[in-house]
């Protein structure tokens, strides 16, 4: 009955443990260093990034008998005090509990006598925001005159509630919230010290789910192993969480990205027997669309995220124009979710209105799933008149017939050079984000000893060591033969498998287009009745 939870036991107790902190780290101990203590310190930002186990370490630091490269040793007795909760000079107050000016004045009294045991004597005020206006005055007088003896840690959440003659005597320092990759990779750690089996993907929602808190995905990951029953699996946290893993949010945006409506709404079907938040699901879908145009614009902007390949991929499948205006659109319906009927119809709308604005032939044309799709067709009708000695009345009436068309198009792949590279990468078998470099390639050269491809620059952020050793091996495999694969980046003529399959989308979606125009009975209804066929909505079968 003894068992401590994850976020205490496995709390820094020197700097080199702290996650995610480096800047503060670093000055810190440059500061042990060169002896250039300040006698205030105060750490914010937000819950559970290290700003009170910084100040503890610092503490501990300044106050240790054998600093190890400026690192508190652990081994003296200052730190093992410390760490014990039994070290006289570290006066550790919470001041949301302590707020009245006599607490603060109470506190203050001790301060001009020397420690006990340490070099210094060392205040801890958590959420120093806290105390009273009347308390912040006490303590002004301290920190504009400190004994030599004293130093100041002062932590909080909120520093714009402090006074600024209090925050001007201090050496404030603001700590991030932490990547949702640094806290995967810190609980991946401290599982495997554990020996306790984890899945990937129930990692990737729990540290999403921290929301930058390191000890709040640590508290996470406590009630996970619990609820797993000693393990942590993705379908146990997606219970727990009651939210949907990253997976149907990338077959969202595939699904977009190919303008198949169908698939987005087996995906939302599938994702409803979940029990969902849809407004966490929007949030999600807009978290990846705003690394998706960071990708874009700066390659190496999203380097440090674990899910890296599923956002290049679907960056390569997305305009940077279609990203914008689905950011667009999820901002404005997570606004207006609440006003929908209910959450999955708000949610199935915001879907349907990003795939209906999408610009036609704005950027990269949206490819479409065949379909019979129902056509539209505009007819006045005319209302007959009432009697000879009353003018005639006729109102205009629109009706929407359907009618349906089907065309049987061959899809034309545009000839190069070696027309056999797109079959080549058929016949290899690859996927993901292997495949997508492989289509935005043109084959240069290839025999038993080296491939060498060309990739065009508007493609580059496809290039990693992971993509490239999978091009590699399938390449071996196919060729069966030790070959060495050659990139180069440059700009070519030749149309790449992903231009071909695009040019083959848009003559397929042509054919459609003048098959419905050619349609005798269409002819007919327009000339008949006046009829027009409705913009956008003729699709291939």
């Amino acid at each position: 009955m003894n068992y401590q939870v994850l976020a205490r036991k496995w709390r820094p107790h020197n700097f080199t443990e702290v996650v995610g902190q480096e800047h503060v780290v670093k000055s810190l101990m440059n500061a042990l260093q060169h002896d250039r203590l300040h006698h205030a310190y105060l750490f914010t930002g937000t819950r559970g990034v290290g700003k009170t186990t910084i100040a503890r370490i610092l503490a501990k630091a300044i106050n240790c008998e054998n600093l190890q490269d400026f690192n508190p040793c652990g081994v003296c007795s200052v730190c093992r005090d410390l760490d014990e909760g039994r070290f006289l000079d570290l006066i550790e107050v919470d001041a949301a509990s302590r707020t009245k000016v006599e607490d603060t004045r109470d506190l203050l009294d001790n301060a001009q006598y020397a420690p006990n045991h340490g070099r210094y004597k060392v205040y801890l005020i958590d959420e120093v925001h806290m105390l009273s206006g009347h308390s912040f005055n006490a303590l002004l007088k301290t920190l504009e005159e400190p004994p030599a003896h004293v130093k100041f840690l002062l932590a909080t959440t909120d520093p714009h509630k402090i006074p600024v003659t209090v925050l001007s005597r201090c050496l404030q320092f603001n700590l991030k919230r932490l990547l949702p990759g640094q806290i995967f990779t810190q609980m991946e750690f401290i599982l495997r010290q554990e020996h306790i089996e984890a899945e990937s993907g129930a990692l990737n929602l729990l540290a999403r789910a921290a929301d930058g808190s390191m000890r709040d995905g640590l508290s996470l990951l406590d009630q996970a192993i619990v609820y797993g029953n000693g393990k942590v699996g993705t379908e146990d946290v997606n219970a727990m969480l009651g939210t949907v893993a990253q997976q149907p949010v990338e077959d969202i945006l595939t699904a977009l990205a190919e303008g198949d409506a169908v698939a987005i709404l087996d995906k939302i079907n599938e994702i409803a027997n979940l029990t969902p938040d849809f407004s966490d699901v929007l949030q999600q879908i807009l978290q990846v669309l705003h690394r998706i145009a960071l990708l874009q614009q700066m390659p190496g902007a999203i380097d440090h995220d674990f899910d890296v390949e599923m956002i290049a991929a679907l960056a390569a499948k997305l305009t940077p124009e279609d990203v914008q205006l689905y950011y667009q659109i999820g901002l404005v319906g997570q606004r207006d979710l609440d006003l929908a009927p209910d959450p999955r119809s708000g949610f199935e709308m915001v879907m349907l209105r990003m795939l209906t604005f999408r610009p036609v032939g704005g950027g990269a044309p949206a490819p479409v799933k065949p379909a019979q799709v129902r056509q539209p067709i505009n007819k006045p009708q005319a209302q007959p008149a009432y009697n000879q000695a009353q003018p005639v009345y006729n109102t205009a009436v629109t009706t929407q017939p359907a009618i349906v068309a089907e065309t049987t198009v061959q899809e034309t792949v545009v000839q190069i050079h070696d027309a056999n590279w797109a079959e080549m990468v058929a016949a290899m078998k690859i996927n993901g984000l292997t495949r997508e470099l492989a289509h935005n390639c043109v084959l240069e050269n290839i025999d038993d000893t080296v491939c060498t491809l060309i990739l065009d620059p508007g493609h580059k952020q496809l290039r990693s060591r992971r993509t490239e050793e999978n091009l590699q091996k399938a390449l071996q495999a196919y060729r069966k033969s030790p070959l060495k694969l050659v990139i180069t980046t440059e700009k070519t003529t030749v149309a790449t498998p992903a231009v071909q399959l695009t040019k083959a989308r848009e003559d397929k979606q042509q054919a459609a287009v003048d098959a419905i125009n050619s349609d005798e009975n269409v002819q007919a209804l327009k000339e008949h009745l006046g009829a027009r066929v409705m913009p956008g909505t003729i699709e291939p079968t």
